[in-house]
């Protein structure tokens, strides 16, 4: 199994850079960041860094979306940073969640994602793109050998089928086993039903995991705190899906979707943030089953079962006040036992 490490891009970025670091020499593959460009600093201009003081660090937005820069921007960004550093990028994207509501806009739509997924794929790829309106597109200086893995996130049924179909690895922002097993079959039966071979889809699963001295309560209990804004980001998604599918729909699990009843809003200014104050509705059930908290043996007993259903990458959410420790961790215990 990979593992990511995922930040925000909060200033100052040369200390994003130093845990991508840390994290790479604690056996990381993969680092991530939040791209919302009100919120946090620009990530693409971190990531030349990061690449820049990494060997092997595979880089990439979890996630972008097709809403905030024209598609061939996107393109030529990622494709300079591989011309730059050989193809250790990774194009994760979505519909866009604090990235366009904070700035007023609505969600891009799936078809939107799907048209984007094209076009950004195929021109940092080195191929041609039809931009709209017949205009077709190349770039002249690309190498032969470019190319872009594309991952989307998905929860929702036409999602998940949709990264099936046509996605080169599929992204779930939570690490409940259950939903974990619901959402693997959905996008590896999409895939074969559209003639692709699953195994081609990479799995990756994405958590806040806090590594505890022991399970004592108090120790969990300080982890739940420090874990549960996740539970209110994810809500935000849900609240989508129950919006357009009810909230005892057949093709939405209610073990996805029960928790958000006690939900009144959410304010972006606190958003990804340990403290956040719009989360107080996520139960501590929902932060055990969407997060990774406890003594090592814990993570490594998760992780392995996430890695029996289908999970090729776990990437660690690293927003609380044990960042070093836990990437230190992982390094130290949890990946070896996993990879043993």
């Amino acid at each position: 199994m990979d593992f990511g490490l995922v930040l925000q891009t909060d200033p100052p970025a040369s200390r994003v850079i130093e845990l991508m670091q840390r994290a790479e020499r604690n056996g990381f593959t993969h680092g991530w960041t939040f791209d919302s460009s009100v919120l946090w600093q620009e990530p693409f201009v971190i990531y030349s860094q990061i690449l820049a003081r990494t060997e092997r660090l595979i880089v990439g937005p979890m996630v972008t979306n097709p809403g905030t820069r024209t598609w061939e921007v996107t393109a030529s960004t990622f494709a300079t940073l591989n011309d730059m550093f050989g193809n250790r990028t990774v194009c994760g994207i979505g519909r866009g969640d604090s990235a366009m509501r904070v700035a007023g806009r609505r969600p891009n739509t799936l078809a939107r994602i799907s048209e984007a997924m094209k076009v950004i794929r195929a021109l940092a790829g080195g191929g041609e793109a039809d931009l709209g309106g017949g205009t077709v597109v190349r770039f002249p200086w690309i190498k032969p050998d470019a190319e872009l893995p594309v991952w989307m996130a998905a929860y929702g049924p036409k999602a998940l089928k949709m990264a099936g179909e046509e996605a080169d690895g599929f992204i779930l922002q939570l690490s409940d086993l259950y939903l974990t097993e619901y959402m693997v079959k959905a996008v590896k039966d999409a895939a074969a039903a559209a003639g692709r071979d699953p195994a081609d889809v990479t799995v990756c699963v994405a958590a806040p995991a806090y590594v505890t001295a022991d399970d004592s309560p108090e120790a969990l209990a300080h982890a739940r705190e420090q874990c549960r804004w996740f539970g209110g980001m994810v809500g935000n998604h849900v609240a989508d899906l129950v919006a357009k599918y009810g909230e005892h729909s057949s093709q939405v699990p209610e073990a996805l979707t029960e928790y958000i009843k006690a939900r009144e809003g959410y304010d972006y200014s606190h958003h990804g943030r340990a403290g956040n104050p719009d989360t107080a509705f996520v139960p501590d059930e929902i932060v055990d089953r969407f997060c990774v908290i406890g003594p090592v043996e814990k993570h490594v007993e998760k992780l392995n079962a996430l890695r029996e259903l289908g999970v090729d990458q776990f990437a660690v959410y690293d927003m609380h006040d044990a960042q070093e420790a836990v990437i230190d961790a992982y390094g130290q215990h949890v990946i070896p036992a996993v990879n043993m």
